[in-house]
């Protein structure tokens, strides 16, 4: 069953704000929006920091991987020149500035985690560790509606986040559902399945709400196609498109 919001922020601003920052957060809620989902891996130092990309050049300037830099390093690089001049200075922010920013305006996050190749084990037992201390008491209040959803496409992440802490809910994120996803999901022991909306098909939509998981598809910037989804089932979506889409859409 799915408890979570209808709509949720594709990276915080969709394509209205620079990816993954606190500006794309304030995007956010400037559109109603009060979900929003985006990325974490780590630093050199093991240190989750919010990006997409294992490497820079793309969002943030430099060059090299992420993980040839500590935390301290990436947080004074700007990711939101990129974007537009009016978002220079624009840093790599922490998980927990993130977290905090999102608890300080009761947004919900569906956080995924994006390992860099041969990080994946290590990602997903710190980031889950991290989020399972940060809503600690959200957890012991059994209020699931306000715990973060952990999301991945790495198996090997997800079962680190699963043995690091088994109380916080997991989403298997799969580009196409193919042939053994249901005993995938199951070994996973996810709420959850998250796939491409491109790929998706009715019966597959079917199949994944009668065997007792949600739906999430990515990335649905189109209304039309998201009323379509809706009615083969689809619980939620993600969006870039905060300006067309709102956050109530049905």
């Amino acid at each position: 069953m799915w408890i979570y919001p209808d709509c949720v922020a594709h990276r915080g601003g969709g394509k209205l704000a620079p990816e993954n920052t606190i500006a794309g957060l304030r995007c956010a809620l400037a559109h109603g929006y009060r979900a929003v989902e985006f990325d974490v891996m780590l630093a050199r130092d093991g240190v989750p920091v919010v990006m997409h990309d294992p490497y820079l050049g793309r969002t943030v300037a430099g060059t090299g991987n992420v993980f040839d830099y500590d935390a301290a390093e990436l947080v004074t690089m700007d990711a939101g020149r990129w974007f537009g001049a009016q978002f220079a200075g624009e840093t790599v922010p922490l998980f927990s500035q993130f977290v905090e920013f999102c608890k300080a305006n009761a947004i919900w996050m569906n956080v995924e985690i994006k390992p860099a190749p041969g990080f994946e084990e290590a990602t997903g037992t710190v980031v889950a560790g991290l989020t399972r201390a940060l809503f600690g008491l959200e957890i012991a209040q059994d209020d699931p509606a306000r715990v973060p959803l952990l999301s991945s496409f790495s198996t090997a992440a997800l079962g680190a986040a699963r043995a690091a802490a088994p109380d916080l809910p997991r989403a298997l994120l799969l580009e196409r559902i193919a042939p053994g996803w249901e005993a995938q999901a199951r070994a996973l022991d996810v709420v959850a399945i998250h796939t491409s909306e491109r790929h998706l098909d009715a019966q597959q939509a079917r199949e994944v709400k009668a065997a007792g998981f949600g739906l999430f598809c990515y990335t649905v910037n189109d209304a039309a196609r998201a009323r379509t989804l809706r009615a083969w089932g689809v619980d939620s979506f993600c969006t870039d498109r905060l300006d067309l889409i709102p956050p109530d859409f049905r």
